[in-house]
């Protein structure tokens, strides 16, 4: 007889209830959520690394291929480089201090290359260079 009492006292308390099943799958699933959106987060960052690398290299490539400096005239050359659509935009400097009549050997000229990704990304790079007058 103690023994048949024992064992209907197991019985009622082996194994997990219903309650707590559900709140161990309620906790699984907020942590399987919680991954998902860092796992996405970092895809995005991802991607979007990945793509201002490709511009910076585009650009490199087009400021490579630019002519010296010497024949570096005063205009807009443009083009395409794997899939990238660019423009370089050269025009004389004004600003900084710079006077205009000043006895130099030397003409400081902006340039500004902007490369545009298929997906429609921007960058663009502002420079100078001098360029050797040749009215001397």
């Amino acid at each position: 007889m103690f023994r048949a009492t024992t064992s209907k006292r197991r019985r009622g308390r082996a194994g997990f209830t219903i309650i707590e099943a559900l709140v161990a799958l309620a906790i699984v699933a907020m942590s399987l959520a919680a991954i998902g959106s860092v796992i996405a987060m970092t895809a995005r960052g991802t991607r979007s690394i990945e793509q201002h690398v490709a511009l910076v290299e585009i650009a490199r490539a087009v400021e490579a291929g630019m002519p010296d400096r010497d024949q570096l005239d005063v205009g807009e050359m443009s083009g395409e480089l794997a899939g990238h659509r660019w423009s370089v935009d050269v025009f004389p400097y004004v600003g900084g201090g710079i006077e205009a009549g000043l006895s130099s050997l030397w003409t400081p000229q902006a340039v500004v290359i902007t490369v545009r990704s298929p997906s429609g990304a921007v960058l663009r790079i502002s420079s100078l260079r001098l360029r050797r007058r040749t009215d001397r």
